[in-house]
C-alpha cells in the first residue's frame, strides 16, 4: 500500500514536470509570454486620457474651437509635466493590451488631427522642450495636393510628404491614417456607411480610400500607420472589421469620455478623446480631461 501511494506521488510530479516543459516550449516557439498576459487579465483598467488638438495659430484672435495658440499648447504640456504625466503613443497602448508592455504610472496620449504644417512649426519644438511625443493623423488628399499649392505657411498649410518624413526622424511623432479623401461632413458623415449601401458596397468604398492612404504613406514616407482616426469622430460599426483586415491595431474617435484600457483588444478601437478648444484655460481643460 505504501509503495502504491509513493508511486502515485512520483507519477503526479513527473506529469506536472512534463506539463511545465510543454508550456515552456510553446512560449519559446510562439515568442509570447502567455503567463504574463494571463496573470494580467484581471488587472485594474488603466486610465489613459487623450487630448485632441487640431491647428495651432500664432494669435489668440485666430483661435477657436479647433485652433489654439502655441502658448496654450505650452501651458498644457507644462501642466502635464509638472503633474507627473508621461506622454505615450497609441502604439504603446497597443503593446500594453496585446503584449503586456508596461505603461508609465500616469500615461497620456497627445493627438493632433488633419496634418497641419503648424504641427511641425509649433508643436514639434514644444514636444522636444518637454520631452513628449504625439500622434498626428494625416488626410492623404491634403498632403498630396493642397499642401503643394501653398506649402509651409504656419497659419493654414498642410504637411507635405517630405515634411512627414522629416518629422518622423525626430522619433517623437506617430502618424495615423485620417482617410485619403473622406474627411468631409457631407451626407456620408466622414467614412460612415450610408443607409442605402450594402455592406459589400461600403466595404469596397472604404477599403479603396483607406487602403490608398496606407499605400501613399508607405510609398512617400516609408511609414505604415497602425492607427486610424475617424473623420469628425463618425463611427460606423461596419468599419471595425475592415480596419482590422487592413492591418490597423487601434482607432481614435471624438467622444469626450475617459478611456479605461484593459487587455481586451476591443477597447483599442474605441479610444475616446477630448477636443482642446481655445476658450478654456489649461486648468479648466485639464480638470475635465483628467477627471475619472
Amino acid at each position: 500500500m505504501y509503495k502504491c501511494c509513493n508511486f502515485k506521488k512520483i507519477l503526479k510530479i513527473f506529469l506536472c514536470d512534463i506539463a511545465i516543459i510543454i508550456i515552456a516550449l510553446m512560449i519559446t516557439v510562439t515568442g509570447k509570454n502567455h503567463w504574463i498576459a494571463f496573470d494580467n487579465i484581471n488587472d485594474e483598467p488603466v486610465f489613459v486620457p487623450i487630448i485632441m488638438y487640431h491647428s495651432i495659430v500664432d494669435k489668440q484672435s485666430r483661435a477657436n474651437d479647433y485652433a489654439v495658440t502655441p502658448e496654450t499648447v505650452e501651458n498644457d504640456l507644462r501642466y502635464l509635466k509638472d503633474n507627473g504625466y508621461t506622454s505615450v503613443s497609441v502604439e504603446d497602448i497597443v503593446r500594453y493590451v496585446q503584449f503586456n508592455k508596461p505603461l508609465p504610472e500616469k500615461p497620456i496620449v497627445i493627438t493632433a488631427d488633419d496634418g497641419f504644417y503648424n504641427n511641425s512649426y509649433y508643436l514639434l519644438p514644444l514636444l522636444e522642450k518637454y520631452d513628449m511625443n504625439a500622434t498626428i493623423s494625416i488626410v492623404g488628399y491634403f498632403s498630396e495636393y493642397i499642401s503643394s499649392n501653398d506649402p509651409h505657411v504656419p497659419e493654414y498649410s498642410y504637411l507635405t510628404w517630405e515634411d512627414i518624413k522629416e518629422m518622423n526622424k525626430s522619433g517623437r511623432i506617430e502618424f495615423g491614417n485620417h482617410t485619403y479623401n473622406m474627411h468631409s461632413n457631407s451626407d456620408r458623415k466622414g467614412c460612415s456607411k450610408l443607409d442605402y449601401e450594402t455592406e459589400e458596397e461600403y466595404a469596397e468604398i472604404f477599403n479603396n480610400d483607406i487602403g490608398l492612404m496606407q499605400s501613399l504613406m508607405k510609398i512617400n514616407t516609408g511609414i505604415t500607420p497602425i492607427v486610424f482616426t475617424y473623420p469628425f469622430g463618425y463611427i460606423s460599426k461596419e468599419s471595425v472589421p475592415l480596419l482590422k483586415n487592413l492591418g490597423f491595431s487601434a482607432a481614435l474617435n471624438c467622444f469626450e469620455k475617459p478611456n479605461y484600457i484593459t487587455h481586451d483588444e476591443n477597447c483599442l478601437f474605441k479610444l475616446n478623446r477630448y477636443n482642446r478648444p481655445s476658450n478654456l484655460s489649461t486648468e479648466e481643460f485639464m480638470s475635465k480631461l483628467l477627471e475619472h
